[in-house]
């Protein structure tokens, strides 16, 4: 039990034993995987992004044993890899993060450390999991709402809603304009941070009065999943 914590390689040998190379690349598969199943029980995410999480771990692995313990080729190596995620399409920071801590997973495998890699994939799992359900200033993500609405043609949408908007949101944007019916009805499409939620049927009320009782939605902004 005294040597749990220590390396399970020989850093004197030049190769690396098959068995001792199964046991860490199985490891870090255990881990990916446990990583990618906490990640989706609360967050959208493609299929592709779950998988690519769950092997990550072993791929760094073995990188990391395959430069035979040379800890900054290893990382240079892991980091190109890592670069591929975000050549075309930016990942959210919660992806960006759990990608991180794949690597670092499969690093700390890689260099034959398992109980550490093991704790330090337990320890990120309970933080990333409290941090979800701690509510922090500035993240309202149930108060951003996507809002449409219908006028006639006869109303100028500029600044239409301009003083119902002040009045119960704390930030707005017109994302887009279209027209509909022949150019009779023009229909917006609103970014809105409502101030009290509780008062959501109020703002609709208020705008209702203000188009003539047309067509009005409201939805919790969507957030489309990013593919790797």
């Amino acid at each position: 039990m005294s040597n749990i914590f220590n390396s399970i390689f020989d850093l004197t040998a030049e190769t690396i034993p098959f068995t001792q190379f199964i046991i860490c690349v199985g490891v870090s598969m255990v881990i990916g995987v446990f990583l990618a199943w906490l990640y989706s029980i609360r967050n959208k995410a493609s299929k592709s992004f779950l998988i690519s999480i769950a092997i990550m771990p072993a791929i760094v692995c073995v990188v990391i044993m395959m430069v035979n313990g040379n800890v900054g080729a290893g990382v240079a190596v892991a980091g190109a890899f890592s670069l591929v995620r975000f050549r075309s399409q930016p990942g959210s920071a919660r992806e960006i993060s759990t990608i991180f801590i794949a690597m670092g997973a499969g690093l700390i495998a890689g260099m034959g450390y398992l109980a550490y890699a093991a704790v330090f994939t337990i320890a990120m799992a309970l933080i990333m999991t409290l941090l979800t359900f701690i509510r922090f200033k500035g993240s309202d993500d149930d108060m951003k709402k996507e809002l449409r609405i219908t006028i006639p043609e006869d109303l100028n949408y500029s600044d239409v809603f301009t003083d119902i908007l002040d009045e119960y949101t704390s930030e707005s944007e017109l994302v887009s304009v279209k027209t509909s019916n022949m150019g009779s009805l023009f229909k917006l499409r609103y970014k809105v941070l409502l101030k009290d939620i509780t008062k959501e049927k109020e703002f609709m009320d208020m705008l209702r009065t203000r188009n003539g009782n047309l067509e009005i939605s409201m939805s919790n902004q969507e957030v489309i999943p990013n593919e790797l």
